[in-house]
């Protein structure tokens, strides 16, 4: 079976690597600007085949290279897990002002929190005018937080009082969340001595 992204997945592979470099030169420029990395880390991928494909499936879109790099917008994936709140915003700015870089979609999800406790900001980006990438900046709590309740989430054996799990899920998020604001009062309290 021919790739989804058939011709396309080079330039996909190109678009990543120029935008995790050009997210490195932003890395480095803050943390010579607030004298610390604002960045855990960064997670960047292309969407595997299979997954794209069952995406297109389950949208009831065609598997074809139309849909997995045009319609869907997810293809191209990037992760950045932040220490502190302020810093998914100060990045978030730093994207937008590169070349080539066009805003199409954003959610944020700190200040618009999903009803289970999810917290994140989505940005989708055209970039080169050819492709879109989806961003995703979360802080370490929140990173933490989706990865175990992406985990749990995927038990299809669990049986019993769901809507326990599921207000044990929301209560962590808050008290994570409260954790994120403490952290950053206190990072802003230092920063003013």
């Amino acid at each position: 079976m021919e790739r989804i992204y058939g011709d396309a997945y080079p330039e996909m592979k190109k678009i990543l690597r120029q935008l995790t470099d050009e997210i490195t030169a932003i890395r480095a420029e803050m943390t010579e600007e607030i004298g610390m990395d604002p960045i855990e880390h960064i997670r960047a991928r292309i969407k595997s085949d299979e997954s794209m494909r069952e995406k297109c499936r389950r949208k009831g879109l065609p598997e074809t290279q139309e849909s997995a790099t045009q319609i869907i917008r997810d293809a191209i994936g990037i992760r950045i897990v932040c220490a502190f709140l302020d810093d998914i915003y100060t990045i978030r700015e730093h994207l937008l002002s590169l070349p080539d870089v066009v805003l199409i979609e954003e959610r944020d999800y700190i200040r618009h929190v999903k009803p289970n406790g999810y917290r994140s900001y989505h940005m989708i980006l055209r970039v080169s005018e050819l492709y879109y990438v989806e961003i995703q900046l979360r802080t370490i709590s929140q990173d933490t937080w989706a990865a175990l309740e992406h985990h749990m989430s995927y038990k299809k054996t669990i049986t019993g009082n769901t809507e326990l799990i599921e207000r044990e899920l929301k209560r962590c998020a808050d008290e994570l969340a409260s954790t994120d604001e403490s952290m950053q009062t206190l990072r802003d309290m230092i920063n003013q001595l």
